[in-house]
């Protein structure tokens, strides 16, 4: 039991939630472990289940077609998968791919909808939630538009460090590309410049994060206004 609480705190939405809705969360779910790579729904696909994770982290990707994919947002411990079942919407509308390996909890989508009538306190911080969510797409459209490719990649750096709780991210120069709408040529160049400040290390998809207030001045406003979001609308309780 004490194992099982210690798993619904480490998901920052499900964290504190009140003795009965922690009752009906933990009667509904299952601890499942992400494996790197893993493909969780394809675009189209029925949401069969839903995704807190605790210590994994998953991209959600858009595909324009083969060769073009873009990461418009992650899911890790302060979120969830499956967002759209809040809306009563079946279809996934993104690419789920875990970056991050590690464990979640699991809950099978008819049994999230029954949670979600008897557990106000959950749906109210789960609607929340969906708020940032959109705000942040919002945000990130606007971000890969207007700003330079290295304050970009020292923001996604940070999301995934937040998410992965590492200093160290396992961060191929595809993956990367993709993560910022750029070419590898791109990536590169933003890298170096970091590496060069002494802000990263960067070896064969290997980045360590060495300064991590200097990342945070290196990155365009965009990754503080999304932690001060996140703040307004889902405060500790």
């Amino acid at each position: 039991m004490t194992s099982i609480f210690h798993v619904l705190n480490a998901n920052q939405l499900l964290a504190e939630l009140p003795n009965l809705e922690r009752d009906a969360l933990m009667a509904a779910c299952e601890t499942v472990e992400l494996s790197f790579g893993e493909v969780l729904f394809q675009p189209t696909e029925i949401i069969t289940h839903v995704y807190f994770p605790i210590d994994s982290f998953i991209s959600l990707i858009v595909i324009t077609d083969v060769d073009n994919q873009l990461e418009v947002a992650m899911a890790g411990r302060e979120g969830m998968l499956g967002i759209s079942r809040i809306l009563g919407i079946a279809e996934a509308p993104l690419l789920a791919l875990v970056q991050g390996a590690g464990s979640a909890l699991r809950i099978n989508a008819a049994s999230f909808q029954e949670l979600l009538l008897k557990c106000p306190v959950l749906h109210q911080r789960l609607k929340r939630y969906l708020h940032v969510v959109m705000c942040q797409l919002a945000q990130s459209a606007a971000c890969n538009h207007f700003h330079q490719i290295e304050a970009r990649l020292a923001r996604w750096l940070l999301m995934t460090q937040d998410r992965a709780a590492s200093d160290q991210l396992h961060l191929t120069h595809e993956f990367l590309a993709m993560m910022l709408g750029v070419r590898r040529a791109g990536v590169t160049l933003a890298a170096i410049a970091l590496q060069a400040r002494g802000l990263i290390s960067y070896r064969r998809g290997e980045i360590m994060v060495l300064n991590r207030p200097g990342l945070i001045e290196a990155s365009c406003a965009c990754y503080s206004k999304d932690c001060a979001l996140y703040a307004k609308a889902l405060p500790v309780l």
